[in-house]
């Protein structure tokens, strides 16, 4: 079976660019595939009413009204504000296998998709890090 080339994103910077954007932590989970501890984010609890982008190149990626509190320490979503918002890639590491979520802009990790999520909903939850968005409220 072939492998699929990877996907160019329209944002393309060098490591060493994302590095002088980007914090440690931010750097970390968006460029080298991190996970920040559960319960942690600054966006976990959030209520308020407006959009989340990604940290390193500023797309839209989930809307407040998709939010949801799952309970499993991550901020959690039912759909991203459009299909080609993120880009979906399997992730076969940590001796697992899971959907892994990344900017489609940037291709920058966000996170991870599981089946588990609202049914009323699509039955779909995306479990991003906090550290890989930055929230714009509406006013």
């Amino acid at each position: 079976m072939k492998k699929k080339a990877p996907k160019s994103y329209e944002i393309q910077k060098t490591e060493e660019e994302w590095q002088e954007i980007l914090d440690p932590h931010s750097y970390h989970i968006l460029r080298e595939k991190g996970t920040e501890r559960p319960f942690t984010g600054a966006y976990n609890l959030n209520k308020d009413t407006g959009i989340y982008e990604c940290k390193g190149c500023g797309n839209e990626i989930f809307h407040s009204n998709a939010k949801y509190d799952s309970g499993c320490g991550w901020p959690s979503f039912t759909d991203p504000v459009r299909p080609d918002a993120i880009d979906v890639q399997m992730d076969y590491s940590h001796f697992m296998i899971r959907e892994e979520i990344l900017c489609g802009r940037c291709g920058g990790h966000l996170g991870h998709r599981f089946p588990d999520g609202p049914k009323d909903r699509g039955g779909i939850r995306y479990c991003i890090n906090s550290v890989s968005m930055d929230f714009k409220k509406e006013s």
